[in-house]
């Protein structure tokens, strides 16, 4: 019996919780002016992640989303969001663990930071933007193997 509360004690162990805004912001720096011509719209989307160990077993990822879109060369609108949460995540460590917080994490986060970005733009009066869904997966793969080119050690 002591054997398997032992090998218990030592299974990975993954929670989610806590998920939160950490920082939003929408600006239409040409409105109303822009609702005047046709909407067909450039949009560039910037993404990134981040993480920090919050305590021994806690961890904050960021998810960072920056919409721009713009209508010939007038911007129509700027949303950007930080959707964060707090992971609590023990026994696992080294590549696993880079992995957890750069794509497992990211994943489970995104779907709530495309649904804050179509709130805002729609409050904005623009038409939803129905963000595709990303693959962070494919994302921190690629990022690793870019540093092991360079001859970097992965984190």
């Amino acid at each position: 019996m002591a054997e398997n509360g032992q090998a218990s004690a030592n299974q990975p162990q993954f929670a989610l919780q806590r998920i939160y805004v950490k920082d939003v912001s929408f600006e239409s720096p040409n409105a109303p002016t822009i609702f005047q011509g046709e909407w067909k719209p450039q949009v560039n989307l910037d993404l990134n992640t981040s993480s920090s160990k919050v305590s021994d077993k806690q961890y904050e990822v960021v998810v960072s989303l920056t919409v721009t879109a713009k209508v010939e060369d007038k911007t129509a609108f700027i949303a950007e969001i930080q959707q964060a949460g707090i992971f609590f995540i023990d026994n696992i460590e080294g590549a696993n663990l880079n992995q957890t917080l750069g794509a497992f994490c990211p994943n489970l986060l995104f779907p709530y930071a495309r649904e804050a970005i179509d709130n805002m733009v729609g409050r904005g009066s623009f038409p939803p933007l129905m963000l595709a869904p990303v693959n962070f997966d494919a994302i921190y793969a690629e990022a690793v193997r870019r540093k092991q080119e360079e001859g970097q050690q992965p984190n």
